[in-house]
């Protein structure tokens, strides 16, 4: 039975998903906990999957294999989940390189970020205001402009880098071994640029 869609023969919808539910829910749950830590993330994320499988199951087709069907909604619930945590996240998303400094200094360098963005050339400003502070995937950006997403990659790693160098023009930064900052000083006190 598992890895085929359950027959209807006389039993209802409702039994029907009680025997998809029983037969795939603990590898759904494995399948989960291997992609996302917290029990309670996975408990919610089931309970979402059990909801599209209600919704959905009468649309496969008799050809559709159930599993794979089960598990790629899985998969999508699992994107989902990571993509709206990712837009829950501050203006220093991981990826900035002043990322891994103090709670204080990075609130201090989150209030140049703005003004530093707008130093940049024009299609380096916007293409981090688009990534950096308005949470576009850099997929869905490359897709937006019509180029590949490693040209897209390569161009938010050039902007990054110019950025950095923004910054350097009106700070100094201590760094640890690994080269995470972990202190900064102004240049000067006319930087101006936040």
């Amino acid at each position: 039975m598992k890895g085929q869609r359950p027959q209807r023969s006389g039993g209802t919808m409702q039994t029907e998903l009680e025997r998809v539910w029983t037969d795939y829910r603990s590898s759904l749950n494995a399948f989960l906990r291997s992609k996302v830590s917290n029990p309670a993330d996975v408990e919610e994320l089931l309970q979402d999957i059990l909801l599209k499988t209600h919704t959905n199951i009468g649309k496969l087709g008799k050809d559709d294999s159930l599993k794979a069907w089960l598990f790629q909604v899985a998969n999508n619930a699992t994107i989902d989940f990571y993509r709206k945590k990712a837009k829950a996240k501050a203006v220093a998303p991981d990826g900035l390189w002043f990322s891994d400094l103090g709670d204080e200094e990075t609130h201090d360098l989150d209030q140049c970020i703005e003004p530093f963005i707008d130093a940049l050339p024009d299609d380096m400003s916007s293409l981090l205001r688009k990534i950096e502070l308005e949470g576009v995937s850099q997929k869905q950006y490359a897709q937006d402009l019509g180029i590949s997403y490693s040209t897209l990659k390569s161009r938010v790693q050039k902007a990054r880098s110019r950025l950095r160098e923004v910054y350097e023009g009106c700070c100094h930064f201590s760094l640890d071994a690994q080269g995470n900052i972990v202190g900064y000083q102004s240049k000067s006190d006319d930087c101006g640029k936040c």
